[in-house]
């Protein structure tokens, strides 16, 4: 069921902006354990299914980049990323949405370089 959920939210966010140009995601690599690894496997086989189906590039990103081009470190931890965020001037919630800001901040400057 929640892959559907999941699904169901893409279609949502793509219908309540003025278009997905590309999706950008966090590709790990190293899970917990076995339940991690096919949680990760499945959201990530309905995100890229999904993708194809809309005809919307997406590209994985390795954690280390992520965490490199945020704060120059890329075996940095849950503190220096909220760090980063906050020298940007953002105000994360938690470790996880400073991931997910430094994720974006990539995205973009990937796509100003091109």
């Amino acid at each position: 069921m929640r892959f559907l959920r999941f699904k169901r939210w893409l279609t949502e966010i793509k219908q309540s902006v003025d278009g997905i140009d590309a999706v950008y995601f966090e590709e790990v690599r190293r899970h917990a354990g076995v339940d991690a690894a096919h949680a990760y496997g499945g959201f990530l086989a309905h995100l890229t299914a999904w993708c194809e189906h809309h005809e919307i590039p997406y590209q994985g990103v390795p954690v280390g980049t992520i965490k490199k081009h945020a704060t120059g470190k890329g075996n940095a931890g849950k503190d220096a990323m909220i760090t980063a965020a906050k020298a940007r001037g953002l105000d994360p919630q938690d470790d996880n949405e400073a991931d997910a800001l430094a994720l974006l901040a990539w995205a973009v400057a990937q796509e100003v370089a091109s």
